[in-house]
């Protein structure tokens, strides 16, 4: 076409990256369609060329598939409830687990300090709060991140040694993984609290509904989580912020262990009340099921699936299928946004904090929205936000789960293997929605919302990946 044809027909212009010159062609009312282009890995070269080692290697696609096929044939399992020290690995009297990467007592948010005070005086290691405080700072307790033992913990994640945990596990590979029992709302030891009426309801949890769940687990052989989690995301939850659908599913799984006549029916009857009481309950085994899921994947090499995502108030984490078990990639913890219960604003939330993000990682939580329109009325947003994030998510995956439908977008199989290769390239961070605590412990949940993880986890584990797979 010559130039005097070009300009006297009509341009279609299409504008790219910087929305400044499309807003000066719409002030002269021309149409314009805006891309929202960035260059990947922000434009910084050492990281393209790390990026691109890893994008054409394709033995990292092999190694993907490998570990998304784990990761989506792993069969988690409900198999027992027992106290921490006797079932999780490297647990002592005097070991603390916490949610999120490693981090030392003084460096840790109020919630979390506050929720392992709460425990050392469950323990009976202190009886006061400021007992508590001097002995955490004393040098004397271990602390270790839940993922480092095969656990994981909503909000705090605090698991003490006597506190009873869920064993899940996955029977597809062998592995267990575990997680306290969910304590319902208000003033609970995830967010801080650590008042009597807290430390009642532990001891409530440890000794009269642990050995009456531990005896109907028996009676049933197991609670098949997997096939739960399936059914709950075609009822409206995600399984992360709304388990309403699940709590109920296993209430009704269980019941007529319940009401066997080998079980006391007095206790039997005050437990089942407090799981009704508590659509949350499920999410204390949706984690340790996503947990258990994911640790099948890891390992893999040459892998760049992310198989941990967690944050502990000060930092966020990952970890990758490829690199070492103890590899943490981090960055600084974002701060949600969402919606602030009555009362309070977003000055009083803590940043990002807990293990939860564990099921995102798997591709339910956030990546499974689409599932769960009534989610947004909790967290922010609109029904069609919702189903924008679950869509995204497949832009940064490597597959597709079927066993997790999501009805929404015709039962489309939920977005799984989140790849580092991907976020950096695409710039789309995963999804995560959650609660949010107040930054001072002992207030309790303040409000929920959407929060994306820092981009510099990615970054750091791709120059890593790339690094280490070419020495390999």
């Amino acid at each position: 076409m010559s130039e005097q044809n070009l300009f006297g027909s009509e341009l279609h212009i299409l504008n790219v990256g910087t929305p400044l010159f499309q807003k000066e062609i719409a002030r002269q009312q021309v149409p314009c369609l805006h891309v929202d282009w960035k260059p990947a890995a922000g434009g910084d070269p050492v990281l393209i060329d790390a990026l691109d080692r890893l994008l054409e290697d394709p033995e990292v696609d092999e190694a993907n598939r490998i570990a998304a096929e784990k990761i989506k044939n792993a069969h988690p399992v409900l198999v027992d409830i027992d106290q921490a020290i006797r079932v999780i690995p490297g647990m002592t009297p005097k070991t603390i687990l916490h949610a999120g990467p490693p981090i030392a007592y003084k460096d840790m948010c109020g919630p979390m300090r506050g929720a392992i005070m709460g425990a050392l005086m469950y323990e009976g290691l202190a009886a006061t709060a400021e007992e508590a405080d001097a002995l955490a700072a004393s040098g004397e307790i271990t602390f270790s991140p839940c993922h480092e033992h095969h656990a994981v913990g909503p909000m705090a994640g605090i698991i003490s040694p006597s506190m009873p945990v869920h064993v899940v596990k996955n029977v597809t590979d062998g592995n267990c993984s575990y997680a306290t029992v969910n304590e319902g709302l208000g003033k609970v030891l995830r967010f801080g609290a650590n008042s009597p009426e807290v430390l009642d309801r532990l001891r409530y949890i440890q000794n009269e509904f642990m050995p009456v769940l531990k005896q109907v687990i028996a009676l049933a052989g197991g609670v098949d989580l997997k096939n739960l989690t399936a059914q709950a995301l075609n009822m409206g939850d995600e399984c992360h912020n709304r388990n309403k659908a699940a709590t109920a599913l296993l209430i009704r799984d269980l019941l007529p262990y319940f009401l066997d006549d080998s079980i006391d029916q007095a206790a039997a009857k005050k437990a089942l009340a407090f799981m009704r009481g508590n659509e949350h309950y499920f999410l204390n085994l949706s984690m340790p099921a996503c947990k258990s899921m994911l640790e099948a994947a890891h390992g893999v090499p040459k892998s760049t699936v992310v198989t941990v995502m967690a944050r502990n108030g000060v930092e966020f984490g990952i970890k990758v299928s490829g690199m070492p078990a103890d590899m943490w990639f981090t960055g600084p913890a974002q701060m949600v946004e969402g919606l602030m219960f009555p009362g309070f604003d977003e000055s009083d939330a803590a940043p990002d904090l807990g293990d939860s993000a564990i099921t995102e990682t798997t591709g339910i939580g956030g990546f499974a929205m689409a599932a769960a329109p009534s989610i947004v009325q909790f967290v922010g947003g609109s029904v069609s936000d919702a189903l924008t994030y679950s869509t995204q998510m497949y832009d940064i995956t490597t597959s597709e789960n079927p066993s997790y439908s999501l009805p929404p977008l015709d039962f489309r199989g939920a977005a799984t293997g989140i790849d580092v290769r991907k976020v950096l390239a695409s710039g789309i961070l995963p999804v995560i929605n959650t609660g949010m605590a107040h930054k001072e412990a002992g207030v309790g949940q303040v409000g929920a919302g959407i929060v994306h993880p820092p981009v510099l986890c990615f970054e750091k584990a791709v120059a890593a990946c790339a690094d280490a797979y070419e020495k390999g």
